[in-house]
């Protein structure tokens, strides 16, 4: 998908939704136990249930590979699953891959070619030899991180240079020497809304995929005050918020009011921008 289809989706649905597909196998309605495939089962009721409000889905791969053949089987036939129902949905393979060339190509080739996701998360630490390989599939988007959500991120994400700047700004800017937003989206948490401000001074084009809103307690509203662009910019991530809204046998029912009521909010501040044709 390119930049420019991911933005009409935008447009068509009125959503910039993100849903984190965290099929957590010890959390999915009992019901669901019995089945021979209770989290493929668990996953195409959530996507039914939350299509018509989202763009986007991510599936963290933890809860697939640590299944082993069982759950790789589960991610593979849903992804399958998004490209024959739902091609116009953007599909993210939460990976946090991060290594040298070659090992990078394969990555690459997994996730762009085997899998037909559309992105990848990618860590930068090792440099640009292990973000490259990723960046040579056309129409397809490293999603590098940047400034994370969770509490332990100020450990590295804020050392600062003798220019007294933040170690994730120059991750930023020297990857957006790299590529452009074209292929190359940054991770953001909703927990550091206020620091958008900076990030969008180093990545004024590029698409945000921002975890943190919904069970973490990041704003949607300080997020799209912060970080939203004229071509809205941002991919907002809920996940247990959304997918665990219910544990009965009503689940996918109170994951799409729960989906809904993002969008809603969305479609307002959408609005509010003027990104409507």
């Amino acid at each position: 998908m390119t930049y420019n289809e991911l933005v009409k989706q935008i447009k068509v649905k009125k959503s910039f939704l993100c849903v984190g597909l965290d099929s957590d196998i010890t959390k999915l309605p009992k019901h669901l136990i019995e089945l021979k495939r209770p989290v493929f089962e668990f996953n195409k009721a959530i996507i039914d249930a939350t299509a018509p409000y989202t763009v986007a889905y991510k599936p963290n791969l933890a809860f697939y590979e640590s299944r082993g053949i069982e759950g790789w089987k589960d991610l593979e036939d849903t992804v399958s699953y998004l490209k024959k129902n739902y091609p116009d949905v953007f599909l993210i393979a939460d990976a946090k891959r991060g290594d040298i060339g070659n090992t990078s190509k394969m990555y690459a080739e997994a996730f762009f070619k085997h899998l037909s996701f559309d992105a990848v998360t990618v860590a930068p630490y090792m440099g640009s030899d292990s973000v490259q390989p990723f960046l040579e599939f056309e129409s397809k988007f490293v999603i590098l991180l940047a400034l994370t959500s969770n509490k332990s991120a100020a450990e590295f994400q804020y050392f600062s240079n003798k220019e007294n700047q933040s170690l994730f700004l120059e991750v930023i800017q020297k990857a957006n020497e790299w590529a452009n937003e074209e292929n190359m989206m940054f991770v953001v948490g909703a927990t550091k809304a206020s620091m958008l401000v900076k990030v969008r001074e180093a990545a004024p084009k590029n698409f945000l995929l921002v975890p943190g809103v919904g069970a973490q307690g990041g704003s949607l509203q300080e997020v799209a005050k912060y970080g939203m662009t004229a071509d809205c910019g941002l991919l907002v991530n809920a996940s247990r918020s959304i997918i665990f809204a219910g544990s009965d046998e009503q689940f996918a029912i109170s994951a799409a009011a729960e989906a809904k009521i993002m969008q809603l909010e969305m479609s307002e501040l959408l609005t509010s921008k003027g990104i409507f044709e």
